[in-house]
């Protein structure tokens, strides 16, 4: 359920005074999104801080000059795109200007070069490209945050790797576009959470190998033992990424977090057999880099000082 937006001059035309929009502010009731627009408490704590962020967003484009669009995180979470440790108190806009950029406490106007391919309008509001979007994140955002929603671009829209790839090309030497390249040359659309983008990074950080993303792994016998998170195929390792909501709200219907963790133990165990050696870690895990790539090097030992593993591998495709 979105939020009741509360503009002042329609408020003041129905018949509500300056002061009763104030004691509603006062109170707690209402929360001033910016000057002359609220939206109720309550209807506030129903949305994530995302959600809570496009609706201010709106409100300032809706004053912002006639050429400003919503850019960076701002237009990001109009898209929306999954966003982790983002910062998101200001609204970001755009105008295609030389000069005249500011930063305030609660808006943050870039200036920039943007050609018409690069805005679009989403559900009535002035946006930059999804393309475009991705890449002020990548210049902007640090590395592990701009690779958690280039991710996601990926992976829930139309947007592909090639398209990316081409508009880091279109980019000014001195605009950022190195940091840019870092990222885009790491986007998977495979990854299939914030945890597995961020232990993706994590790999890069701690100068592991860079693994393939969700293959799927058959026996010898030609059953299939299961799509993994993550496979070093050459190094015969398997890597799992547990997120809580495997054994939480996304339990299949009709099933227990009891009856999924015996199933995971299952198909654990099938790999083993199989010759596969298994690192698993967890969101808690990957404030402790050291940690997981400890347990994927001590998976790599493992596998090879053991016989290699037998069976299939079947590579799913990069969007």
């Amino acid at each position: 359920m979105g939020a009741h937006i509360i503009r002042r001059q329609e408020a003041l035309r129905r018949g509500a005074t300056d002061h009763e929009l104030q004691r509603q502010c006062r109170t707690g009731a209402w929360e001033r999104l910016r000057p002359g627009t609220y939206a109720p408490r309550d209807d506030l704590d129903t949305l994530d801080p995302v959600a809570v962020h496009r609706l201010v967003a709106e409100a300032a484009l809706r004053v912002a000059s006639p050429d400003a669009v919503l850019s960076h995180q701002s237009a990001a979470a109009v898209h929306g795109l999954e966003m982790w440790n983002t910062p998101l108190r200001r609204v970001h806009l755009t105008r295609n200007r030389t000069g005249g950029g500011r930063r305030t406490g609660l808006r943050h106007v870039h200036v920039a070069e943007l050609a018409d391919h690069e805005t679009t309008e989403v559900d009535g509001l002035r946006v930059t490209t999804l393309a475009r979007t991705v890449l002020d994140l990548a210049r902007s955002l640090p590395f592990e945050e701009a690779v958690v929603a280039g991710d996601h671009a990926l992976r829930t829209t139309a947007l592909t790797a090639a398209e990316l790839g081409e508009a880091v090309g279109g980019l000014p030497e001195r605009s950022g576009r190195r940091r840019a390249h870092r990222v885009v040359d790491l986007l998977d659309g495979r990854s299939e959470s914030v945890g597995e983008s961020r232990s993706r990074v994590l790999m890069v950080r701690e100068q592991l190998p860079v693994p393939d993303c969700q293959p799927n792994l058959y026996a010898p016998d030609g059953a299939h033992l299961g799509r993994v998170d993550f496979l070093f195929e050459e190094l015969g390792v398997v890597g799992e990424f547990d997120g809580q909501v495997k054994y939480g709200r996304l339990v299949p219907e009709g099933q227990t977090p009891a009856d999924v963790l015996w199933a995971e133990k299952q198909r654990e165990d099938a790999l083993r057999a199989a010759g596969w050696q298994v690192a698993r870690w967890t969101w808690q895990d990957l404030a402790t880099p050291r940690v997981v790539a400890g347990r994927i090097l001590d998976a790599i030992e493992r596998a090879r000082l053991s016989p290699p593993p037998r069976g299939r591998v079947a590579c799913t495709p990069k969007p």
